[in-house]
């Protein structure tokens, strides 16, 4: 009798000691329980050990954690008559425990469902470009709706993603060709472009060709000029020479030099190919000038002296002006030579400047088509996005 009474004690002590240990919970760190007493709610319990009333307690874990709730993808009919699927992603966060479970039966369904009419009404206001090219608006929109509206179930709603957008075949299909079309356009206004701005380049060139040709030709005809100056100077400078020094010499000449002389010149005539001989004078006269010469019959006087020339017509200096020397010419000569170099100088450098001109624009030009290549060559916003 004693030995089954010591088991009996046993038996009660290990049912009191596993009851005892069926009334420890143990929440984690990131939960929250709500401790629940024959249906009655008592308090919550926080992270770490905790003790309720064993067989008769009920713990419900709530996870305080960010959750991701996927929104399922639907059809959407926007503004424009576009069939459009549609899908999102929503970040949500228990805030207050007993809201989220007393509240509503299941807050994860509830927010799932809320997010499909709401994303579907949302979308249903706005056109098909809207809705691709502003999705930083739709999402800001659904996240203020949605936190609003489980605000009363203890639930905050961090975000809000369109995860995708992709129309229908047939849609897409209209935008692909809307997008050939807009590329095929800049295409076109690049190429327009470019060679408006070849045809401004080459105008450009062809002026500033004909600029440098004309100052080419202006440059020579002045040194053309110039040297026509010099040589009149020095023919004129020539022959004022000689005429000073005829006129000198032809004072004391007498008829017998005359003679002389008009025989000379009568040889001279003779030695040439011509059958025909014309003698500007009198021969017949000069003949018998010749004669009196030879036969030293008749003394002709001196015609006068050099004195009286220069009383008639003054002095040589006078008449003639300053003759200038060598030394003068080759001075005048240097001072053309500079300013014809100084002139080549600039001439250079005007073509090298627009050269670089031209080079600058022509790079623009490959820059441009370049960048234009560059964002043709992306991606554009594809409707699946």
């Amino acid at each position: 009798m004693a030995v089954v009474d010591l088991g009996l004690g046993l038996v009660i002590t290990i049912a009191l000691i596993l009851i005892f240990i069926s009334g420890v919970t143990i929440i984690q760190p990131y939960e929250q329980g709500l401790w629940i007493v024959l249906g009655r709610y008592r308090k919550r319990l926080n992270p770490g050990f905790n003790w309720v009333y064993p067989l008769i307690s009920e713990v419900i874990r709530m996870d305080l954690r960010t959750q991701v709730l996927d929104v399922p993808r639907q059809e959407v009919i926007t503004k424009d008559n576009s069939p459009t699927n549609v899908d999102a992603i929503v970040y949500v966060r228990v805030i207050d425990p007993e809201k989220a479970y007393f509240e509503v039966v299941n807050y994860h369904v509830a927010t799932i469902s809320l997010s499909q009419t709401t994303l579907r009404s949302v979308v249903g206001d706005m056109e098909l470009d809207e809705i691709l090219y502003n999705r930083d608006f739709i999402n800001t929109k659904l996240r203020d709706i949605l936190d609003e509206a489980t605000d009363a179930w203890g639930v905050k709603v961090e975000a809000v993603e369109i995860r995708e957008v992709d129309p229908v075949g047939t849609v897409k299909e209209a935008m692909e060709e809307q997008t050939s079309a807009e590329r095929k356009r800049r295409a076109a206004i690049l190429i327009a472009d470019g060679q408006k701005k070849a045809a401004i380049l080459e105008a450009e060139g062809s002026k500033q060709a004909l600029i440098l040709n004309a100052e080419g030709i202006r440059q020579s005809k002045i040194l053309e000029s110039e040297g026509e100056r010099v040589s009149k100077i020095l023919v004129a400078q020539g022959e004022s020479q000689g005429l000073r020094i005829l006129s000198v010499g032809a004072v004391p000449l007498d008829k017998k030099a005359i003679s002389v002389l008009s025989m000379d010149m009568m040889k001279k005539m003779a030695e040439g190919q011509a059958t025909k001989i014309i003698f500007p004078m009198e021969i017949s006269k000069m003949l018998n000038q010749v004669g009196q010469y030879l036969g030293a019959s008749t003394e002709v006087p001196e015609v006068g002296e050099t004195v009286d020339v220069e009383k008639i017509v003054g002095k040589a200096e006078d008449i003639l002006g300053p003759i200038p020397n060598p030394d003068e010419m080759r001075r005048e000569v240097e001072k053309i030579e500079e300013a014809l170099v100084k002139e080549t100088e600039e001439t250079v450098m005007a073509g090298e400047s627009l050269k670089e001109k031209a080079m600058s624009d022509k790079s623009d030009i490959h820059i441009f088509k370049a960048e234009e290549e560059e964002s043709s060559a992306e991606p554009e916003g594809s409707p699946e996005e």
